[in-house]
């Protein structure tokens, strides 16, 4: 059977660890998946490379690629534009390597609705304490940012259920494992495999006729 990559659109709170999660499924599993690249029209961060970190654009060049379909999807930050490349995602898919795109859940329902086939992957602390207790643990962020973060949760939690899975991230090496075991089955789902199904009634209708 050709295998032809998945696209994933992962999303989760803000403390929920998905960037962490990410790097270890990839670490481990690096024949597997592609991480999206997204294209951008803010400056290069000094280490930053183009086509690594980012596809860097101009902004004549973004508005472009959004009047010539040429992104998945894309949303304005600060000034600047963001968004996923269809191109680069297509050529990954087609290698057979499933492509994983981490963006917030307005992002991925335009995604899912473009391309119905993609799957999408929320991920979860295992409570609210513990959410909380990650993000303090960051010490990165004031008490008041913090609670920000956790009322945007409280918003982000309502459209849990619009989601395919829940990945809830308690032992990190579990969910790594748990997050792929999901991934490779979603592989064998029925509708991701018509052309097999359509060859194998084929060849059973020749067997009962005697041709080979």
């Amino acid at each position: 059977m050709n295998r032809k990559g998945i696209l994933i659109v992962v999303s989760g709170f803000s403390g929920a660890g998905k960037g962490t999660l990410m790097k270890a499924l990839l670490g481990r599993y690096e024949e597997y998946y592609a991480l999206s690249i997204s294209a951008t029209t803010r400056q290069p961060r000094t280490g930053e490379t183009d086509g690594r970190e980012y596809f860097f654009k101009t902004k004549e060049e973004f508005e472009k690629m959004i009047a010539k379909g040429e992104l998945i999807e894309y949303a304005r930050y600060v000034e600047n534009y963001y968004g996923t490349p269809r191109a680069y995602v297509e050529k990954q898919l087609n290698t057979g390597r499933d492509v994983i795109l981490e963006i917030e859940i307005q992002g991925a329902l335009k995604v899912k609705k473009a391309f119905p086939e993609t799957l999408l992957l929320f991920v979860t602390p295992p409570t609210a304490a513990e959410l909380k207790n990650r993000l303090v643990g960051r010490g990165t962020e004031t008490m008041e940012v913090i609670e920000s973060r956790m009322k945007r949760a409280v918003e982000e939690a309502e459209g849990m259920d619009r989601y395919d899975y829940l990945i809830v991230n308690d032992e990190l090496e579990a969910c790594v494992e748990e997050m792929h075991a999901i991934i490779q089955a979603e592989h064998r789902r029925s509708f991701r495999n018509t052309e097999f199904m359509k060859k194998i009634k084929e060849d059973l209708n020749k067997s009962l006729k005697g041709e080979s």
